[in-house]
């Protein structure tokens, strides 16, 4: 079985940032994330989440964390939040850039939808940065439907970048 395959996944907590941020930046980020097929490296700058940000999110109830390890390193993981009324959003779904197309992927997105039903969701939310053709490809082969709205990126980068908003019914 692969270390992808035979990955443990549980609920990520404070321990856990350290080794979440380190994951989350090589898998969206820089040169590292080039190694794998889906990355941010080549159309944003800066980092893709703060320490004190991901702090928070750990803490935030409303939030829950996973993260997937093998031999005890991260190789990934999704954050799924609970927006009450029947919906939750998920983000920051990463696998490490040489798994990626392992599977594993599949797996988290798996996983968070499970956690959104026993949350009462009936909705799952995710925004995807429109540039994202093969992302987007990716989300549309799961199930999940552009609904048409469309935000700015929060923070200013050399080109406009805008976040498509996309849906699943559970």
């Amino acid at each position: 079985m692969s270390m992808a395959g035979r990955a443990a996944i549980r609920r990520a907590g404070q321990p856990d940032a350290s080794a979440l941020k380190q994951l989350i930046e090589g898998g969206y980020r820089g040169n590292s994330a080039r190694r794998g097929w889906t990355h941010e490296a080549d159309i944003i700058e800066d980092e893709r989440i703060g320490a004190d940000e991901l702090a928070a999110m750990l803490a935030d109830r409303s939030i829950h964390f996973l993260i997937a390890e093998s031999d005890d390193q991260p190789i990934g993981c999704v954050a799924v939040t609970d927006k009450q009324d029947g919906r939750a959003y998920f983000g920051l779904l990463c696998v490490d850039p040489p798994l990626q197309s392992s599977g594993l992927g599949s797996r988290l997105i798996g996983e968070a939808e499970d956690l959104a039903r026993t949350l009462g969701a009936s909705i799952m939310e995710i925004s995807v940065i429109e540039d994202r053709a093969e992302l987007i490809a990716m989300y549309a082969r799961k199930g999940y439907r552009d609904t048409g709205k469309r935000d700015p990126f929060p923070a200013p980068q050399p080109k406009p970048l805008y976040f498509r908003l996309f849906e699943k019914r559970l």
